[in-house]
């Protein structure tokens, strides 16, 4: 599979990208396949909120199977997946796929999900759990069968080059407003990143994330306006195809050395999100009584930054 600006970056690698027959996921797979991957495209093949498609029965690799179709006919390489990766069986199959098509993993790009948004007080319990279920379990259970994979390769003395990338969200950062269950598993995805860096360096193992903004099928109705395609010939901004240069690097071995980073991805921006840093402080060197503390936390707070607009809010 080739395009004008491909350089061939991922040559040879082998890469998951979960939740990859729409949206982000697609654009992914396509991207690494233009840079000389084989991709391993999982979906489950549901509708937006998890539930059925209308008119057939979900979990079905349907989606997944028209992406490969997509990626052959361009002259690239994929396999689809069509298991659940948020249960154990899922996820060692997805793994086992690449693994058994290409005899190897080089690059696993956590991506699935779904909205049920609510607001806290109307926000049912099953809907918490099935969010939380497919981004953050989804995110744990792929990531816990490629390290162990990865670290059998290290102890036998074949250090990878390996890559996760793992997708959060600037509700993950900042909280929005009617998604308390997609913020906090996003916010969760987040802390789960920063400890697979640390724990899974030495095997060779470099883990990142994305807090993406793009249009797909979650995004398009919750922020209609800001997410609308734009007149002909304009640059469109809210693009899935946008966000996924900077994923096709982050896990190519050209990032070598980065880690443990969150990167906003937007439109033609990149940021380094630096995350929670220490501000004003105070220590009496003695237990504070609850006025000292209020009024302490007063003093500081006048010298500290103010928060950030909540995501969606504006």
């Amino acid at each position: 599979m080739t395009s004008a600006a491909a350089s061939g970056i991922c040559a040879g690698r082998v890469v998951i990208v979960t939740g990859a027959g729409r949206g982000l996921g697609r654009a992914h797979a396509r991207a690494y396949a233009a840079e000389g991957a084989s991709v391993v495209v999982n979906d489950l093949g549901v509708a937006p909120d998890g539930s059925d498609e209308p008119g057939g029965p979900g979990g079905t690799d349907g989606p997944a199977r028209a992406v490969v179709e997509e990626i052959r006919a361009a002259g690239g390489d994929a396999v689809a997946h069509g298991g659940d990766i948020a249960t154990p069986e899922g996820a060692a199959s997805l793994v086992r796929t690449a693994l058994d098509t290409y005899g190897r993993l080089d690059t696993l790009v956590n991506n699935a999900g779904f909205l049920r948004d609510r607001m806290l007080v109307n926000l049912d319990e099953d809907d918490w759990d099935a969010v939380l279920r497919v981004h953050l379990k989804g995110h744990f259970l792929p990531l816990k069968h490629a390290a162990a994979h990865w670290r059998a390769e290290a102890k036998a003395g074949r250090v990878p080059h390996a890559c996760v990338v793992n997708t959060s969200s600037g509700a993950g950062l900042l909280g929005s407003v009617g998604q308390g269950n997609y913020s906090a598993a996003k916010a969760g995805i987040l802390g789960l990143t920063m400890v697979a860096s640390a724990e899974l360096a030495a095997y060779g193992v470099r883990v990142n994330a994305i807090a993406p903004a793009a249009r797909t099928r979650m995004t398009e109705q919750t922020f209609a306006d800001t997410m609308a395609a734009p007149a002909d010939g304009a640059f469109d901004a809210m693009a899935p195809e946008n966000v996924s240069p900077l994923v096709v690097w982050l896990g190519s071995a050209a990032s070598a050395g980065v880690t443990g980073r969150v990167f906003e991805a937007e439109a033609g921006r990149i940021t380094v999100m630096e995350g929670w840093r220490p501000g004003p402080t105070a220590d009496k060197g003695a237990r504070w009584t609850p006025a000292e503390a209020g009024e302490t936390a007063r003093k500081l707070l006048t010298d500290a930054q103010p928060p950030g607009p909540v995501y969606g809010a504006r």
